[in-house]
């Protein structure tokens, strides 16, 4: 297991299926530094990781499916008119991101309230390709977001939809297809990669719906178990 401390809650990830002992323990690491809100993870989860969890006091959170697609995207996908873009600009962007990002996400556990210290550890990150943040504007304003991702450690190479976002005021224009095709499009072109993929919880049916009907099958599943960690008395 890996555990990692995030700004909102403690993220446990697993190797294979749970395990009682080792699950037990790094609970009991977490209680015994402050505690919160945690996620353990099991990829490609089964009923015997429900029980255990379940013993332990974890309740099944989300599942989130990740989702590939072969690039350049198949035809026929319905026309999507060349969507204008920019860029990201570190340090020049950052406050019309994060006002944009953390309306978008409000109730996202992990990708919502950054804040420009925490987007400042992503920019500091190795793969970390401002060329593939694409913004688009509209009014002089940031209306949608794109940034990719480019896993350059598993054969072939993967292009990750890593973040993508709409103002909220927008929604419902399209902008988020539009930006979709526009990332995988630049992924392919710009950076020859021939598999896309995403993450997108099971439980956002429009967004699935969306993914699908580019070309996108559900290539494995993700469970969070989630909970509230006491902190151990002192």
């Amino acid at each position: 297991m890996v555990v990692e401390r995030g700004h909102r809650s403690w993220q446990v990830h697993v190797e294979g299926h749970l395990e009682p002992d080792a699950l037990d323990a790094h609970l009991a690491a977490i209680a015994a530094s402050g505690g919160g809100p945690v996620f353990v993870w099991v990829s490609g989860p089964e009923p015997v990781d429900d029980e255990i969890a379940g013993k332990a006091g974890l309740r099944s959170g989300r599942d989130l499916l990740q989702m590939r697609a072969g690039l350049p995207l198949e035809a026929p996908v319905a026309p999507v008119a060349p969507l204008p873009w920019r860029p990201f600009e570190p340090g020049f962007d950052d406050p019309a991101w994060l006002e944009v990002n953390n309306r978008a996400f409000d109730w996202h556990p992990e990708q919502g309230g950054w804040t420009a210290a925490i987007l400042r550890e992503h920019m500091d990150e190795p793969w970390f390709d401002p060329a593939g943040f694409l913004l688009h504007e509209r009014d002089g304003r940031l209306a949608a977001f794109c940034w990719t991702k480019v896993h350059r450690d598993v054969d072939p190479p993967l292009g990750e939809i890593y973040v993508i976002a709409v103002d909220p005021d927008l929604r419902g224009t399209g902008l988020g297809r539009a930006i979709t095709v526009a990332a995988l499009d630049w992924l392919h072109g710009e950076r020859g990669i021939t598999i896309g993929m995403l993450y997108v919880d099971a439980a956002n049916e429009p967004a699935v719906r969306l993914y699908e009907r580019l070309g996108f099958t559900v290539h494995q599943i993700d469970r969070a178990y989630a909970g509230d960690v006491d902190a151990a008395s002192q």
